[in-house]
């Protein structure tokens, strides 16, 4: 594998924490901003700055305090607020030797509120079993005055018990240099590649979220690709408001220090609030890179630039060298239309930086951006490359190998065709943590005639050549697939182009991004094709001749665009479609709660053939809704008690 420095001045290190040092030691580093916290007040932009060197002495103040209260290759839970403060805490937990397990941490007030969230602490807390928690005060004094974690699935004490059972560590007590006010003295040991460095969770987008094992060598592997990919360097900028504790938003803290770049970071919940918040941040520090979700781009193309009290800045984006896209699909359209709005700003089409990752890879796997190069990449079915690929990999052999697999004869595919795709790297995960079956399943993949191991990705891909370039093209998830009886056989196609096409039945009235479709059965001949959608904050309510037509306008679109026919048609309000926190659909917890009839409907069509209909509205009391002539009880219908929470 080539892992090539950037700079052979700066040799690369085996492990991520061990370039601070490096860096803090350098004059032309050491008050070099390493990390920028944006504050987004109601009226200002507020800033703090941590430099090189004031973050390696913090991270050896906290990994001595961590080890005052811990032994080396202990779990910690990390329930630190997002911030600079976070950022800290993860370094000194490898540079410690801990195995850190960061959690967006649930507000211990709300149960009701944060159900998934607390949910998800549960899992957390049961499947990976931490020696510690680490939080902020408050934190810590909010969960022991509140009873509120108690009421979890139906389990009132096991949440609480497992909490209580825990030794709790305050961030603030952890910057001072020890738990409790003590401050051992302990030489700077750190961490090797071979040591769990960090368990991070699948989204869960397809299924049960998983603990994924990473290690401190194969996380700086990944960082080190990263780099090399996107060609970061010490002049680099990067803004990121992406989630700090796991994917993208943590692999690029690590990114940062393996650069010895500077990286400009913000809430999740600020660029919900406030999305053009991300474009005045590049504009204000002349970011290079700026990694976001795709469904950022149509999302600050409605609301980015409404009213909103302050003054506008005017933006400048013509620093703007890498704007990486992640969660695909990423649809050509949608980023045309973004370069289209944003290029009299400065920002430049060659900037567009489509990438592919996974929680089992680290999280990068690669990018189609190539040095400015190329301006138009090439589409396929109507999706952006999410790589470039070699021609001849006997010749060079890459630094993340991808190839594309039959899913049921586990045998490659030749270019053009759709299958499976396999990762092979140094930056490959240990496993998912408890699951054993799971990790011989996804883990450990071999090819005939090979002897590397490949993650199988569950994700379905083809590889193209345009020209003198093979590209990868993510197509969706094989979970996803719906397969159709047409005409007497069957067809296969990504739920994603049915909800985008209904989308474009009512794009006034629907949110995008917020629409799943998916099948009530696996097999075709007795299925339907379902899709619920999320209508707009103030087109809810009783009309339902109104809401009628959004269904066949929905119905009308997919038939004309996907040649695919909606057997029922679900509007539901705002922020009822489930999604995970970075903001995937999870269309197969949709299609459980709509069979078992807990959903909270507006209204509903069920369509019988291609031309008669039924529809029933919502009329907003608590008793069971009046089901559609033909439906079968099993599907049920929905009591408004139930609210899920929408990341956006």
């Amino acid at each position: 594998m080539s892992t090539e420095n950037y700079d052979p001045c700066y040799p690369d290190q085996p492990v991520v924490h061990r370039y601070l040092p490096v860096w803090a030691k350098l004059p032309a580093f050491a008050a070099k901003p390493a990390f920028v916290w944006a504050d987004d007040g109601d009226t200002a932009m507020s800033y703090a700055t941590l430099t090189y060197s004031q973050l390696d002495a913090a991270v050896e103040r906290m990994s001595s305090g961590l080890l005052g209260a811990l032994r080396r290759a202990d779990t910690v839970l990390v329930l630190a607020s997002p911030g600079l403060r976070l950022v800290k805490l993860l370094f000194a937990c490898q540079r410690a030797v801990l195995t850190a397990v960061p959690i967006i941490p649930p507000d211990p007030s709300r149960p009701g509120a944060g159900g998934a969230a607390h949910s998800h602490l549960l899992r957390a807390v049961s499947q990976t079993r931490p020696r510690a928690a680490v939080a902020d005060a408050r934190y810590i004094e909010a969960i022991k005055k509140s009873n509120a974690v108690v009421d979890i699935a139906g389990e009132p004490d096991r949440l609480a018990a497992m909490l209580r059972s825990l030794r709790w560590l305050s961030v603030d007590e952890l910057e001072q240099g020890g738990a409790n006010g003590a401050a051992p003295v302990t030489p700077f040991v750190g961490g090797e590649p071979e040591d769990a460095y960090l368990i991070q969770y699948t989204s869960g987008a397809t299924g049960a979220q998983k603990p994924v094992v990473i290690t401190a060598g194969a996380a700086a592997h990944n960082a080190r690709a990263a780099r090399r990919a996107y060609e970061l360097h010490p002049g680099s900028v990067v803004v990121s408001w992406l989630p700090q504790y796991h994917d993208c938003g943590l692999m690029f803290l690590l990114l940062t220090v393996v650069a010895g770049a500077t990286c400009v970071l913000a809430s999740p919940d600020a660029f919900v609030r406030r999305p053009r918040l991300w474009l005045e941040l590049v504009t204000e520090f002349r970011a290079t890179c700026t990694p976001v979700p795709s469904f950022a781009l149509p999302l600050v193309l409605r609301r980015g630039r409404s009213p909103d009290g302050r003054r506008r800045r005017p933006l400048e984006l013509g620093s703007l060298e890498n704007l990486i896209l992640i969660n695909e699909p990423i649809y050509k359209s949608c980023v045309d239309e973004f370069v289209a709005e944003f290029r009299g700003d400065g920002l430049l089409p060659a900037s567009i930086s489509p990438s592919y990752g996974l929680a089992e890879n680290c999280t990068f796997v690669s990018t189609a951006w190539r040095s400015r190069r190329c301006v138009d990449l090439p589409s396929y079915k109507k999706l952006l490359p999410s790589a470039r690929l070699s021609f001849h990999m006997a010749d060079e052999e890459p630094e993340i190998e991808i190839i594309m697999v039959d899913e049921e004869t586990g045998e490659p595919v030749e270019d053009g065709v759709e299958g499976e795709i396999w990762v092979s790297s140094p930056s490959n995960a240990s496993g998912y943590l408890g699951h054993p079956s799971a990790t011989r399943e996804v883990f450990c993949a071999t090819l005939p005639g090979k002897g590397s191991c490949y993650v199988r990705t569950g994700d379905r891909g083809v590889v193209v050549v345009r020209g003198a370039e093979r590209y990868l093209y993510v197509v969706g998830r094989s979970a996803d697939v719906l397969t159709l009886d047409v005409d007497g056989g069957q067809r296969s196609v990504c739920a994603h182009y049915i909800e985008t096409a209904a989308f474009g039945g009512a794009p006034d009235r629907l949110r995008g991004g917020c629409i799943a479709a998916f099948a009530t059965s696996p097999v075709p001949s007795t299925s339907l094709v379902v899709v619920v959608a999320e209508l707009l904050k103030g087109s809810g309510g009783g009309g339902g001749g109104d809401h009628k037509d959004i269904c066949e306008g929905i119905k009308r679109a997919v038939w004309e665009e996907e040649g695919v026919r909606v057997g029922w048609i679900v509007l539901v309000d705002s922020g009822v479609v489930p999604k995970t926190t970075s903001g995937k659909l999870r269309r197969g917890a949709a299609r459980e709660k709509l069979l078992a009839g807990k959903l909270p409907i507006l209204l509903e069509a069920r369509y019988d053939g291609d031309e008669s209909s039924s529809s029933v509205p919502w009329d907003g009391g608590e008793e069971e809704m009046e089901k559609c002539p033909g439906m079968d009880a099993a599907y049920g219908s929905a009591s408004r008690r139930l609210r899920l929470q929408s990341f956006l």
